[in-house]
């Protein structure tokens, strides 16, 4: 079950991350992220009211409120770091992230067997190499490494709050709907910032009301996946379910290339292969 629930968080948020990079292409990234957020809150909330959710109201839910002022500021900075690129390097190096939640898992007293540490080594190094790494001929400047990294450890420490946000369903439907509306209110807060300063929040033709669809999948996608990681969580081993729904960068390398027709590099299609082998390691483990 584990394997299952972790493995459908890196589809869905490799698929969220695919839509999300579509669409900054033609919407600034900050208001992409606040549109696709308020969807999803909003639908959450539908499904609180209808489920009597907040009768599962928790001190626990912190936890899903901190995950909620984490999440956006480390999805800026990764936007950032891409824009400062290059990405061939941003992108690899952001996998890091799993080393929170791993972190975390062992500190609690988790002890995976010697087939499952060399699942998670072979998966992480599958991962890295998946996002198609620039190895040489890739000038990176300190401000992108340190913009990767805290995108890196607030990805990784979101993962870490959000296992702990609930031990229900329906407190899981509550956390995870705290979890979107501060998410919504950091977001909104910095975008109104980014405006005061002569930023802009729409493309030249106004409002993209063509591009509600895609920002719902992306938002909602998200939501589920933090869901799915959530149950993934409470049923196995963190150290498992981490390194499992970190294989999103797969999922999104795989995308473009159906999608798109974006050729993989021989780098990235050993580093899927790896990333599947890790998986077997790990499910079997």
């Amino acid at each position: 079950m584990t394997a299952f629930f972790a493995l459908t968080t890196s589809l869905l948020w490799g698929l969220a991350d695919f839509g999300g990079g579509l669409l900054t292409r033609r919407t600034p990234a900050l208001t992409v992220v606040v549109v696709s957020q308020a969807i999803a809150a909003a639908v959450l909330g539908a499904i609180v009211v209808a489920t009597g959710a907040w009768s599962a109201a928790e001190p626990r839910l912190w936890f899903a409120f901190a995950a909620g002022l984490v999440g956006p500021i480390a999805l800026l900075a990764f936007y950032k770091a891409l824009a400062l690129g290059p990405m061939g390097v941003v992108s690899p190096l952001a996998t890091l992230s799993v080393v929170v939640p791993v972190g975390v898992g062992l500190f609690l007293g988790e002890r995976p067997g010697l087939l499952q540490l060399a699942g998670i080594a072979v998966a992480v190094g599958g991962v890295v190499l998946a996002g198609g790494p620039q190895l040489r001929g890739a000038p990176v400047e300190r401000r992108t490494v340190l913009l990767t990294l805290v995108a890196a450890l607030g990805f990784g420490t979101v993962f870490a709050l959000i296992a702990e946000a609930s031990t229900t369903v329906t407190g899981l439907y509550l956390s995870l709907f705290v979890q979107r509306l501060t998410n919504v209110a950091v977001g909104g807060a910095v975008l109104a910032v980014s405006l005061r300063r002569g930023g802009s929040a729409l493309p030249e033709g106004g409002f993209p009301y063509r591009s509600l669809p895609a920002l719902a999948f992306v938002g909602l996608a998200d939501v589920a996946a933090n869901g799915t990681y959530a149950i993934a969580a409470q049923h196995g081993p963190v150290t498992v379910a981490a390194v499992l729904a970190s294989l999103y960068p797969v999922v999104t390398a795989l995308a473009a290339r159906g999608f798109l027709s974006e050729r993989l590099r021989a780098v990235q299609a050993a580093g899927a292969g790896l990333a599947l082998v890790g998986t077997v390691l790990l499910a079997t483990g």
